[in-house]
């Protein structure tokens, strides 16, 4: 899963890339208004944190900017303001969720996950894919109940592959939700990691369209 944070704040964003990492997100960071709004209009992220307070063109600007133009990945606000009234604005704006500051990392991490497992239509935190099971919040799998010992990016592939079941994920795709923006990895090293996983979770597990990608048949994601 690949987030956006936009914080002007560079020790909080460092604490939130930090928090977000360890939970098995790529993150991106955008510093000011004007960053974000082009940073989420021209890549493909599954959820946003954005702070209201920012440099350039402020939050809320920006999360109505991205929402006229049609992006409709999950966005969690972030702000020092903590009144009802200003959390519905946000809610008008075009968000999906408000934390007040100051938050506790934990309950932010799970809101997080929580707007993203929705967005792909989900209630469990646990997938299901034929007899491999996928717990998004341990990041751990099993395979006919017994633990697999998976690779950050291996959970990642996976984890992503499950949350688009049934949709062929191209190679670039997959590089951009692995390894983010700033990584030149190939379709090579994607061909390696799924290689890696068929040997892990078995062979028909994750399927090749030719010519589009890789996919989890959604009858048994």
């Amino acid at each position: 899963m690949r987030a956006l944070v936009v914080e002007d704040d560079p020790v909080v964003a460092g604490e939130l890339a930090r928090a977000l990492g360890a939970a098995g997100f790529v993150v991106d960071h955008a510093a000011d208004g004007q960053s974000a709004w082009f940073n989420g209009d021209v890549e493909e992220y599954d959820v946003a944190v954005v702070d209201l307070g920012l440099p350039r063109l402020d939050g809320l600007s920006v999360i109505r900017r991205w929402r006229e133009a049609g992006r409709a990945f999950p966005i969690l606000i972030l702000s020092a303001r903590s009144d009802w009234t200003d959390k519905v604005t946000g809610i008008e704006a075009g968000a999906d969720d408000y934390l007040a500051k100051p938050w506790e990392m934990g309950e932010l991490v799970a809101r997080v996950r929580g707007l993203v497992r929705r967005a792909a239509g989900r209630v469990s935190s646990t997938l299901r894919v034929g007899n491999v099971a996928i717990d998004t919040h341990r990041m751990t799998a099993t395979l006919n109940g017994a633990p697999i010992r998976l690779s950050r990016l291996e959970f990642r592939l996976v984890d992503y592959l499950a949350h688009n079941p049934g949709r062929a994920v191209s190679a670039g795709e997959l590089a951009e939700h692995l390894y983010g923006a700033a990584d030149t990895s190939d379709a090579n090293a994607i061909e390696a990691l799924v290689a890696r996983l068929r040997r892990k979770l078995g062979a028909e597990t994750i399927e090749t369209r030719r010519g589009f990608g890789y996919l989890l048949p959604a009858s048994a994601a």
